[in-house]
């Protein structure tokens, strides 16, 4: 019996045991997985609060050294100040994420553009603002559109804030390309009105940079001015190596000789410099008609001698000073950089345009940005109200002739006194032109 009772004891207390046993692991097991459950949890809120957080990146695609250095230093800084006054310093966009600016230098090549391109996509960037040359901007745009077929749901946005080949937005149309400026014939169309004006041209030389651009000023000039003008003779229409001449002596006294009234040109940056400066030194009493003669160091340089001779088309009207906004801006940009104008103010146009499709859309993806963007109605600090046209995604906006000079500016241009006073406003709707863009949608 005691053998027995032993034995039933123990096989009681061995039943007895094992559920004490199973509790206490079924306990374990609960507080592991609450423990498990609530640093998932903390995770999970910790990385939605550092995807908050997390900044959109923007590629900057321009020259950075070079001799076209300034003009692209001058943009970055132009669109880092407009992230950061504009945005970031009022708590960012979507929600408290900060925009931070890439830079690239592709330096002024089409070759070095494609490999800008490339290390741009390779950082993970899929916003690309690009605007010095056509050249480079066709490069980009043929870059990004191979890249997009080959990477559907992966693609590339290109906003393009100053390259005005027509073809960006004609035959080479994309629907991963937005132009923020006035293409060249919507300008040359502005800018042979005005000198269609002046009875006293009869002769014209047109002279430019030899790349797509400088050949598109010269074609569409004389076609233009055969137009409104048919009595103007051409007496020379030629080309010279972009970022190349180092003397423009040469063609200046071809001009002379030539006994123009006027000259035309779409040069830009040192080639602007020393073609404007050369014509001022030789004597030549002529208008110079032009797109960009004006700011880093151009202004500067061309000083008095460029007083009621220059004189270019803008999409900007300069002095006066259209709005408080605009004046608040520019009065924060020179005292950041104080050597530094606003010369483009697309730039900060065309930010707070990608801006609001973004917060429309809740999204940084460049499908939904694209889809945003396209017949986008915008007002400008400017005061001034814009149109992207969804078909072929071509802004349209008002353009200005001014004239550089010293009398009547507020805002001069390189601290030289001189600055550029408008003339001529042409309305926004007065610049639209029929496009022969067919473009190809993505299917989503």
């Amino acid at each position: 019996m005691t053998i027995t009772h032993q034995g039933n004891v123990s096989a009681f207390a061995a039943a007895a045991a094992k559920p004490v046993e199973t509790n206490v692991q079924s306990k374990l097991f609960v507080r592991f997985l609450t423990r498990l459950l609530s640093a998932l949890l903390i995770f999970l809120a910790v990385s939605a609060s550092a995807q908050e957080r997390e900044p959109v990146r923007i590629a900057f695609l321009d020259p950075l050294s070079g001799p076209f250095t300034s003009i692209g230093t001058s943009a970055l800084l132009q669109l880092e100040f407009a992230a950061d006054y504009l945005f970031n310093s009022r708590g960012g966009i979507l929600g408290g994420r900060m925009i931070e600016i890439v830079p690239f230098d592709n330096q002024q090549s089409p070759a070095e553009t494609q490999i800008q391109f490339r290390r741009a996509v390779s950082e993970g960037l899929r916003i690309i603002f690009q605007g010095t040359s056509s050249a480079t901007a066709n490069a980009l745009n043929t870059a990004v559109a191979r890249y997009n077929r080959r990477n559907p749901g992966q693609e590339i946005l290109q906003l393009n804030y100053a390259a005005v080949d027509p073809v960006l937005t004609e035959e080479n149309c994309s629907f991963w390309h937005f132009r923020f400026d006035a293409h060249a014939v919507m300008k040359l169309n502005a800018l042979t009105d005005f000198i269609a004006l002046n009875e006293n041209i009869e002769r014209l030389y047109i002279i430019g940079q030899d790349y797509s651009f400088g050949h598109v000023v010269a074609e569409t000039s004389e076609r233009l001015l055969r137009e409104k003008r048919p009595d103007i003779e051409i007496v020379g229409n030629e080309f010279h190596p972009i970022g190349q001449v180092k003397d423009f002596t040469p063609y200046v006294t071809k001009i002379a000789a030539s006994r123009a009234d006027a000259v035309i040109t779409g040069n830009f940056g040192a080639d602007m410099v020393s073609l404007g400066r050369s014509i001022i030194d030789s004597g030549l009493d002529i208008p110079i008609y032009t797109f960009y003669a004006a700011y880093d160091g151009i202004t500067a340089t061309l000083g008095e001698g460029g007083k009621n001779r220059i004189r270019l088309v803008h999409s900007d009207g300069a002095n006066p000073v259209p709005t408080e906004e605009r004046r608040r801006f520019n009065r924060a940009f020179k005292t950041a950089h104080p050597d530094r104008d606003v010369s483009q103010p697309r730039i900060p146009m065309a930010l707070s345009m990608l801006v609001k499709a973004m917060e429309q859309t809740e999204s940084t993806d460049p499908y939904d940005i694209a889809l945003a963007l396209e017949d986008m109605r915008f007002t400008s600090m400017s005061g001034e109200e814009v149109w992207m046209r969804g078909d072929d995604h071509q802004i349209f906006q008002a353009l200005h002739i001014l004239a550089h000079t010293d009398e009547g500016v507020e805002f001069d241009i390189d601290n030289s006194g001189f600055g550029l006073v408008r003339e001529l406003r042409v309305p926004a709707g007065e610049t639209v032109v029929e496009s022969s863009c067919e473009m190809t949608r993505p299917l989503r």
